[in-house]
């Protein structure tokens, strides 16, 4: 059962970044489909690479180059793979106006300037919130971060409809309903980083993150009637700048 649940999670690792995993790890639909769980765990390893590289470039460097450098570490570790999910979904629901045209637009490999305006938001609006907090959250808000987004982005495979119908499709194998006990699982993975930031931030990080899944289900639930993959990954862009945007509000001048 280990054994089993070790090659999920490796399996995750190799579906959702570029970091390399050992050799005896099989490939099956059906274990990348029970990978899903490790979504999160995937996001502290993610994190924690950025996390690692902030850490260090701090001894040398101003907080905003630290920052800068840690997102570049994060970026390379998973290829980009969200960011082009958030390119695409962009694109998509910018420039078409009905299922089939947005589902087009979605796969194809050229990038729309809605693609880019997006990708220009979500890379300056990560930067300039992890280089407002205070510096010594800001590992902890890595791994925080991108384990949270990535749980959102499960919520979505637990609650919508895939609706590619290509085989073909790099999200094929996930698009089976995790159940609840997976959800579980996903869910301790994105609570632990969180035990280490301020209660209040946390609960204004979380709150935010789920008003901008919750806003982002509806539009692909209006528009698609469920999911791609590149929807999850624009899921995951939005829920991580919108948890840092809870960590970084000053709810104190609402009081005076």
């Amino acid at each position: 059962m280990i054994r089993r649940e070790l090659e999920y999670f490796f399996g995750a690792i190799r579906f959702f970044t570029r970091l390399p995993v050992p050799g005896w790890v099989g490939h099956s639909a059906e274990a990348l489909n029970h990978s899903a769980r490790y979504f999160p765990a995937v996001g502290l390893m993610v994190g924690g690479i950025g996390a690692l590289v902030y850490l260090g470039a701090a001894l040398l460097w101003p907080q905003p180059v630290a920052v800068l450098l840690s997102m570049a570490a994060t970026i390379y570790a998973t290829g980009a793979f969200h960011e082009d999910g958030l390119s695409d979904t962009a694109d998509g629901l910018g420039g078409g106006w009905e299922k089939v045209r947005i589902l087009e637009i979605m796969k194809d490999s050229r990038v729309g300037s809605y693609g880019v305006v997006a990708l220009v938001l979500a890379l300056l609006g990560k930067f300039v919130l992890l280089s407002s907090l205070e510096p010594a959250l800001v590992p902890i808000a890595l791994l925080a971060g991108h384990a949270v987004s990535r749980f959102y982005a499960t919520v979505l495979l637990a609650t919508m409809d895939y609706v590619r119908e290509d085989q073909l499709s790099k999200a094929k194998p996930l698009a089976t309903r995790m159940s609840g006990g997976a959800m579980l699982v996903a869910l301790c993975f994105a609570i632990a980083p969180l035990l280490g930031l301020p209660l209040f931030q946390v609960l204004a990080g979380v709150a935010l993150a789920s008003m901008a899944t919750l806003w982002l289900a509806r539009k692909f639930h209006r528009w698609l009637g469920g999911y791609t993959g590149d929807c999850l990954g624009a899921t995951q862009q939005l829920a991580e700048i919108a948890f840092y945007l809870g960590l970084v509000a000053n709810f104190s001048a609402l009081k005076a």
